[in-house]
């Protein structure tokens, strides 16, 4: 049974920062490609960020790109996202999410599993 578990959410002021992790179970982790995504209320979920394989190849979206980093530890089998300079408007659930292939996809229907979530929310 494949699971995604989400941590390291919280409550922080804009500037501060937060460190996600998402630890993976049940899957040949090496051969997925990881993604952050993240959800507002009444928004749909969005791309945050993502990472090949083999930990080679990184994608941003553009309002995050310098302020979020995403690494991966295969031997861990964990996906990080590491998130400074936080603003009210990085406020969601976010969520990890992995599918097999190489490449970073960023349309969330293309990945195959997902957590459950981990809220983030940052006061002004």
């Amino acid at each position: 049974q494949v699971q995604l578990l989400e941590s390291g959410g919280g409550l922080v002021q804009a500037g501060g920062s937060l460190r996600l992790s998402c630890a993976a179970s049940g899957l040949p982790f090496s051969l997925y490609a990881m993604g952050w995504f993240r959800q507002a209320p009444g928004k749909e979920r969005e791309f945050v960020a993502g990472i090949g394989w083999s930990g080679g190849s990184t994608h941003y979206e553009d309002s995050v790109k310098g302020r979020f980093t995403i690494s991966r530890d295969n031997a861990k089998k964990t996906v990080s996202l590491q998130m400074n300079s936080l603003k009210p408007e990085d406020t969601a659930v976010y969520y990890c999410a992995a599918k097999r292939t190489v490449v970073v996809h960023t349309n969330p229907v293309a990945y195959d599993y997902w957590g459950q979530g981990t809220q983030v929310t940052v006061s002004s």
